[in-house]
């Protein structure tokens, strides 16, 4: 017997594909930018860190209204990520993260 699979149409799972793949493509492009191979075998250590990081902001930064939709929660990441990199020896210039303010705002006091 075949079963249906509903999964894919399940609006949450839709909406968390989005920002995964939102994360990914951000993640790709500023990796790009700051020359750091995608087989960089530091880029565990990093991911694990911004992981770490976006899951203490994210909650938070939807409950104040400032994620309110995919690319939000990708700057949020690519914040995350940054940070973790910073926090390794890499240079993170500010011009390769996008503008956005209230996220700007918010990244820093959350990741003090």
């Amino acid at each position: 017997m075949t079963e249906v699979d509903t999964w894919g149409r399940d609006p949450q799972v839709r909406y968390m594909r989005g920002i995964f793949s939102m994360i990914e493509s951000a993640q790709k492009e500023l990796l790009l930018k700051l020359s750091i191979e995608p087989h960089d075998e530091r880029l565990r250590r990093f991911r694990e860190t911004a992981l770490g990081l976006f899951e203490k902001t994210w909650i938070t930064a939807m409950q104040r209204g400032i994620a309110e939709n995919e690319e939000d929660v990708a700057v949020i990441y690519l914040f995350c990520l940054a940070r973790a990199l910073s926090a390794r020896g890499i240079d993170v210039p500010a011009g390769l993260l996008p503008k956005n303010a209230a996220i700007e705002k918010f990244m820093r006091e959350a990741l003090k």
